[in-house]
């Protein structure tokens, strides 16, 4: 496959068993053969969406000394704002490459309880205090609903995963239900000066955990995937549409039955590169710190070993997160 399929999910939602059936069959292909999709029919209003990337834009265009009043607190926190250049996605997989050309803002869970799961030593950093901008107050509710939303895709998504999979269409309720996602908006600047050799808007990387929900601009530089083959190709920009994508860990719980597939953001052609900014809004679905990632029962055929150790979401999440935000240096624990 060298498309990215575009998949109804409405008939699923509908709880039809034609439905349920069909549309876990398109997306149990696309995981197979390419690791990306893109879903209509999922349920949330143009219009809100829209308000998030308004008040995302109003955001990335305050100075710099504002959106440092929402700084990322520490490497190994997914929240707040990176300035451009301070991430480097290639680190991940070790790959060295100079800083991508973006900046980001990330929040995590909100309304987090007061107990121990949470606030305890195991939790670690997946449930860090989200940081917002003193000058856009009105910033915080939209992003909180944005968060709510795109959780229940993701585990409406999981729910089809499930019945591809030939599981109980709840199999990963309950290793999903204390998720540890974050919500990610990119701000791809306009680029007056060339890039440096090998430098992108977001260099070649995979992504970490069960799924990611991507909402993209019709911009200059494009979202481009990498085929079985090595070929690079654009995803399109569809009105209405989520790009959806597997991780690591989804590709680990299948035995590598289904793929998570190399993927970048290329910087814009440079007699456009005045006139290409890019605004992205990325959930990433990451399933509860302790859930135990090892190979689902109808993913080992008979005389086959799983392919990977088990790992738990979090231990997972936080190795690859500090590569990426430190330029491969880590953090001291």
């Amino acid at each position: 496959m060298d498309t990215v399929p575009v998949i109804d999910i409405a008939p699923f939602l509908a709880g039809t068993p034609e439905g349920i059936a069909s549309v876990a069959e398109e997306l149990g292909r696309a995981c197979e053969e390419i690791g990306f999709f893109q879903i209509t029919g999922f349920g949330v209003s143009e219009e809100f969406i829209q308000e998030v990337y308004d008040v995302s834009r109003r955001f990335f265009d305050l100075s710099e000394e504002l959106k440092a009043t929402a700084a990322q607190p520490a490497p190994d926190q997914v929240r707040g704002w990176t300035a451009v250049g301070a991430e480097g996605l290639s680190y991940s997989l070790d790959e060295v490459a100079p800083g991508d050309l973006k900046e980001k803002m990330d929040m995590g869970p909100f309304n987090v309880p007061e107990d121990d799961y949470h606030r305890g030593a195991a939790a670690g950093p997946h449930f860090a205090p989200n940081v917002w901008p003193q000058a856009l107050p009105e910033m915080r509710g939209l992003w909180e609903r944005y968060f709510a939303e795109m959780s229940e895709v993701s585990r409406q998504v999981m729910r089809i995963f499930a019945v591809a999979l030939d599981l109980q269409i709840d199999f990963f309720e309950d290793k999903i239900n204390e998720h540890i996602s974050m919500f990610r908006v990119v701000n791809y600047p306009d680029q007056p000066t060339p890039p440096l050799p090998g430098q992108l808007r977001a260099g070649a990387h995979t992504d970490y955990g069960s799924l990611t929900l991507l909402r993209q601009e019709q911009r200059p530089g494009s979202l481009q995937v990498m085929t079985k083959s090595g070929e690079w190709f654009d995803v399109p920009t569809i009105k209405g549409a989520l790009v959806v994508n597997i991780g690591d860990l989804m590709a680990e719980w299948t035995n590598d039955r289904w793929v998570s597939t190399l993927h970048r953001v290329i910087n814009p052609p440079r007699d456009i590169a005045n006139d290409s900014r890019r605004i992205s809004l990325v959930f990433f679905h990451q399933p509860n710190y302790d859930a135990m990632i090892s190979c689902l029962p109808t993913c080992l055929a008979a005389g086959e070993e799983p392919r990977h150790a088990p790992m738990s979401s979090g231990e997972h999440l936080f190795s690859k997160f500090v590569k990426q935000s430190t330029f491969g240096q880590g953090v001291n624990k």
